[in-house]
């Protein structure tokens, strides 16, 4: 189950974040500002921010596996429609769109089965690792993406998301079993069908931190590319694979933020310290951009691997409040907010840069996850992520 989650999150990764990676040559070849070129490669974010709370209650209500099998497969058909209209602006833009929405799917679902197959004790790690899918299809993007673009067009870039997302439905569709939990009947007799937004803050709270940290994040992973080849002087395919370097080595803060919070049974104690690191990361990035030597980029590296790092975390806290009849929506609602932010970041940063510079725009970046330190909820008790037993299923906890 938690392959087939890594599976379905990087395939929908690379479509929704992905076609960032087409911004240099839709820059450069097709002449688009980076603030329009942005606001195309935007879209498959904004579907995604759009379908998310209607995805997870689909979830909640019927199940993972056949929200993964009908979402992914929905996602391939309007990807290969957007490759095949990729000659028009308007077309492509809708069919990304559509995508985007239909790539929705997978963050609920895949988060849900996690969930509910793993232990408290065990979940951050596996969280972890479920959550290194979206930086292993930004690498995976970042390779392919930009050299296909530039060899043989957008619409032939285009065809790798569609694909891996039409492979992985198939793969669902065999194998994803969905975790077993309380009917509805025995739910309402322990409060499992209670909204958790009535009568706990700390769901609005982490909403409110997620999107702040997913700024710098979206700036590192939408701009290195960019900055790397027209600000450092790469080419295009070193830049691409330093940026896949970086993804990966991002996917590993994951695992080792998941790790951390399962050692010290809080996923709120770690979340506040990956704050304040990617504060302090951004603020130095801004410091070194317009010095000569290699800091900067060793700090774009650094950037790329602390900015991803409070995402299992924040995504498990909120999957844990929400428990087994809740999890879809509220996970939706994380996600809504998160894909916001995200699809708000290319057209406004890439704007930012453009008239006041990459360093004044990192410094400002910097700024947001400064704020979002004291909104960290904190933990009611010592250990609390560990012990709770709300989000297990009914057979795991009857054991």
């Amino acid at each position: 189950m938690l392959a087939t989650a890594v599976a379905a999150q990087a395939a929908s990764t690379v479509l929704v974040n992905g076609v960032v990676f087409l911004l240099p040559v839709l820059h450069t070849r097709y002449g688009l500002s980076l603030a329009r070129a942005g606001l195309l490669v935007a879209l498959p974010s904004v579907g995604t921010m759009l379908a998310l709370i209607a995805w997870g209650a689909v979830a909640d209500r019927w199940g993972d596996r056949r929200v993964l099998v009908l979402g992914l497969g929905l996602t391939g058909l309007a990807t290969a429609a957007a490759a095949a209209a990729s000659d028009g602006w308007w077309a492509l833009g809708g069919f990304l769109l559509l995508a985007g929405a239909a790539a929705a799917s997978t963050n609920a679902a895949s988060g849900r089965l996690v969930v509910g197959w793993f232990p408290p004790h065990r979940r951050g790690l596996a969280m972890g690792i479920r959550q290194s899918a979206q930086p292993l299809g930004v690498a995976v993007a970042a390779l392919v993406v930009p050299r296909v673009a530039a060899a043989s067009g957008i619409g032939a870039a285009l065809l790798l998301p569609a694909v891996a997302t039409g492979v992985v439905a198939a793969v669902c569709a065999l194998v994803v079993v969905d975790p077993p939990r309380a009917s509805r009947v025995a739910a309402a007799g322990t409060g499992e069908l209670a909204n958790p937004y009535r009568a706990d803050r700390r769901l609005v709270r982490i909403h409110a931190v997620s999107v702040l940290l997913v700024v710098p994040q979206f700036t590192v992973m939408t701009f290195a590319l960019v900055w790397l080849v027209g600000e450092r002087g790469w080419s295009l395919t070193a830049a691409g694979s330093l940026v896949a370097v970086a993804q990966v080595l991002g996917a590993g803060g994951r695992l080792a933020a998941g790790v951390w919070s399962d050692r010290v049974g809080s996923r709120l104690r770690p979340l506040r310290a990956v704050a304040v690191a990617a504060a302090v990361t951004m603020a130095a990035l801004a410091v070194t951009d317009p010095l000569p030597g290699p800091w900067a980029v060793v700090l774009l590296v650094v950037a790329t691997v602390v900015t991803v790092a409070d995402n299992g975390l924040a995504f498990t806290s909120v999957a844990e409040i929400g428990g087994p009849w809740w999890a879809g929506r509220a996970l939706g609602a994380q996600n809504t907010a998160q894909f916001l932010a995200a699809a708000a970041v290319p057209p406004i940063v890439g704007a930012l840069i453009g008239g006041a510079g990459y360093a004044l725009t990192f410094g400002l970046v910097a700024l947001l996850p400064l704020l979002a330190v004291p909104l960290v909820p904190v933990e009611a008790r010592p250990g609390a992520a560990a012990s709770s037993d709300h989000s297990r299923p009914a057979a795991l906890r009857a054991r």
